[in-house]
C-alpha cells in the first residue's frame, strides 16, 4: 500500500481546492431527482467538464485529464471536503465508462464518453426488474435480432434517472434457450425512442428520480451493443464490480459526514453516544486505507473481483450507521429535515441498491470464503 501522495498530487490537491472554493455559488441547490435540480446538476458537469474536473482519470482525448488513481483519491478528498453535489452523471462516469473501457469498441467510446463526461447525455441504470433485482441473470426483458440491430421488450424498475435522463444500459436475454448466465446481451438504447415510456417512482423523501422504463418493440442499432451478443454477464460483471467497488463510492464519501458527525458530539459531548462516534470515525478512516490499498493494486494491474461485495457490504452499513448516530445525536431535533435526514433517507437505499447486502455475503461465502452453496432442501 504506497500512503505517500507526493508533491504532485498535492499540487493537484491546491489546485482542485481552488476551484471549488472559486465556484461555491454554482453549486446546484436543488436536488437531481427533481426536474429543475437535475437541469442545474447537469450545467454542473458542464462546469467540472470545462475545466477537465469531471472525469480525471479518462484519456484527455474523452475529456480527462489522464490522471493517476492516487490523484483521483485526492480529488474525492477535496470535492466531499468542499461540500460539493452529487453527480447527475454518477451512473455513466462510474459504471458505463468502467464497462466501455474494457468491453466497448472504438466507436462507442469515441461517441459515447465526451457526451457522458460533460453530462450533454446523462445515463440510466436499466438493471432490475419486477421478478429480477439482486439475482440479476433472473431477468426476463428481452432481445429479438431483425436486420440491422435489435428489438427490445420488457421492463425496468427502480432506474436512477431513468424520469430526467436521456440514454439507458442494461441487460436483455437474446437466447432463450440458453443457461442462466448466458445468451444475455448488454445494450444501450435511447430513454426517448420510440416504444420506451418512463414512470417516475415517488422515493421516501417524495422525490422522483427513480423511474421504471417499459419497452415495446424498441429498436437499438447493432452499434448499440456492448461487447459480444450473447456474452452480456461478462461486461456486465465490470459494471457491477465498479458499482459495488471503489468507483462508485469514494473514502471521502464517507470521510466528510464522519468528520460532521465528530464536530457535532464536540458541540454536545454526549457520553452516551462516544463510542458509536468514535466507532464511525474509525470505520471511514478504515475504509479509505482499505481504498489506498486498493489503488495501489489497481495501479499495479490488479482488478476488481469479488472483493468488491466486502467493499460494498461495508460502506452501504457504514452509511446508515454515520447518519443514524447523527439523528440519535440530536434527539428530538433529528427529525426536522434538513441534510443529516436527507441522507439518512439515501443511505438507507444502499444495503439494497448495488445488489442488496444479502447477495453480496452469499458471494463473500462462496467466492472468497469457499463455501458449499446452501442446497435447494436444506431448512433456512
Amino acid at each position: 500500500m504506497d500512503l505517500n501522495f507526493g508533491a504532485d498530487a498535492e499540487e493537484f490537491r491546491t489546485e482542485v481546492r481552488e476551484f471549488f472554493a472559486d465556484n461555491r455559488a454554482n453549486f446546484p441547490t436543488q436536488s437531481y431527482d427533481t426536474a429543475e435540480g437535475f437541469e442545474q446538476h447537469r450545467r454542473w458537469d458542464q462546469i467540472l467538464f470545462d475545466a477537465g474536473l469531471s472525469v480525471i482519470t479518462w484519456p484527455a482525448k474523452y475529456g480527462g485529464r489522464d490522471a493517476t488513481l492516487l490523484q483521483w483519491v485526492v480529488y474525492e478528498e477535496e470535492y466531499f471536503r468542499a461540500g460539493a453535489p452529487g453527480r447527475a452523471s454518477a451512473n455513466g462516469i462510474s459504471m458505463l465508462a468502467p464497462t466501455l473501457f474494457s468491453h466497448g469498441s472504438e466507436e462507442q467510446l469515441d461517441r459515447v464518453l465526451p457526451k457522458m463526461a460533460s453530462g450533454e447525455e446523462i445515463w440510466a441504470q436499466a438493471w432490475s426488474e419486477p421478478e429480477s433485482g439482486s439475482d440479476l441473470a433472473s431477468l426476463r426483458s428481452t432481445a429479438i435480432k431483425v436486420d440491422g440491430g435489435w428489438k427490445l421488450n420488457g421492463q425496468k424498475i427502480w432506474s436512477s434517472r431513468a424520469v430526467f435522463g436521456d440514454r439507458a444500459f442494461g441487460l436483455f436475454r437474446s437466447d432463450p434457450q440458453a443457461q442462466r448466465h448466458r445468451g444475455l446481451t448488454y445494450f444501450m438504447f435511447d430513454l426517448k425512442a420510440e416504444g420506451v415510456t418512463v414512470r417516475p417512482i415517488a422515493q421516501l423523501g417524495g422525490d422522483t428520480g427513480f423511474g421504471e422504463i417499459f419497452l415495446d418493440d424498441v429498436f437499438v442499432p447493432d452499434d448499440d451493443v456492448i461487447g459480444a451478443p450473447n456474452e452480456g454477464w461478462k461486461a456486465a460483471m465490470s459494471t457491477s464490480s465498479n458499482e459495488r467497488g471503489m468507483s462508485l463510492r469514494s473514502p471521502a464519501r464517507f470521510l466528510a459526514p464522519a468528520e460532521r458527525l465528530v464536530a457535532a458530539w464536540k458541540a454536545n459531548p454526549d457520553p452516551v453516544f462516544t463510542d458509536r462516534v468514535a466507532d464511525a470515525w474509525i470505520k471511514a478512516q478504515a475504509y479509505r486505507l482499505h481504498t489506498f490499498g486498493t489503488v495501489t493494486r489497481v495501479a499495479g494491474g490488479g482488478e476488481l473481483g469479488a472483493e468488491s461485495s466486502v467493499t460494498k457490504v461495508f460502506w452501504s452499513d457504514l452509511d446508515v450507521e454515520i447518519h443514524q448516530t447523527a439523528l440519535d445525536l440530536r434527539g428530538s431535533d433529528g427529525e426536522l429535515a434538513d441534510s443529516w435526514t436527507e441522507g439518512y433517507l439515501f443511505a438507507l437505499g444502499g444495503p439494497i441498491y448495488a445488489g442488496t447486502n444479502e447477495i453480496q455475503r452469499n458471494i463473500i461465502a462462496e467466492r472468497l470464503l469457499g463455501l458449499p452453496r446452501e442446497s435447494q432442501g436444506q431448512a433456512r
